[in-house]
């Protein structure tokens, strides 16, 4: 494989895992209400499984209010059940035959602190998948100097591009987390 080829593709890598991530921590509650924490839910309708947002509009009236107005009104039950399902979260929604609310309770001290730890190993695990990138492109090179594709001063230099593209996204993996880290300790 070409090494230019090798670097582009993991800087890709890096990219995607730093977008994984992103979207990942978005999951994390805070203290204000978020459409966000939503999502993945998954409710069963019509003999599916579908996701919240294709059975449902989902809106922020209120600080510490998240709103569902149901596309169907019959799939109501489902909605609530998958909502109250979902230990992770900690919601209690309510509903009057039209729309269903969710009051955002405010984070406890201790409430906080765990979804701070919560944040610390989703951090860790995107660091492991930068990591294993790193690795994966850097053997990749090796193979390519063993198969005489490129030389050992070629190498170092596109070990180090890889090792730039390391040190950014996981700059920027380190800073989305303490911009979340604040949010969530924001009482």
């Amino acid at each position: 494989m070409d090494p230019i080829q090798i670097v582009n593709q993991a800087k890709s890598k890096f990219q995607s895992a730093i977008v994984h991530f992103l979207e990942d921590i978005k999951k994390l509650r805070t203290g204000r209400a978020n459409a966000n924490i939503l999502d993945g839910i998954m409710v069963q309708v019509y003999g599916t499984s579908m996701q919240l947002i294709q059975v449902g509009n989902v809106t922020i009236p209120e600080t510490q209010l998240i709103q569902i107005t149901p596309f169907d009104p019959n799939n109501i039950p489902a909605i609530v059940k998958a909502i109250s399902d979902n230990q992770s979260l900690g919601l209690n929604p309510m509903d009057d035959g039209r729309v269903i609310r969710i009051p955002v309770p405010p984070l406890n001290e201790e409430r906080r602190r765990d979804f701070v730890k919560l944040l610390s190993g989703k951090v860790e695990d995107a660091m492991v998948v930068l990591r294993n990138i790193r690795h994966e492109a850097l053997h990749d090179l090796d193979q390519a100097k063993k198969d005489k594709i490129i030389g050992e001063d070629d190498a170092k230099r596109y070990e180090k591009q890889v090792d730039e593209a390391l040190n950014h996204s996981k700059t920027d993996v380190e800073s989305a987390a303490k911009t979340k880290e604040q949010d969530i300790m924001k009482v």
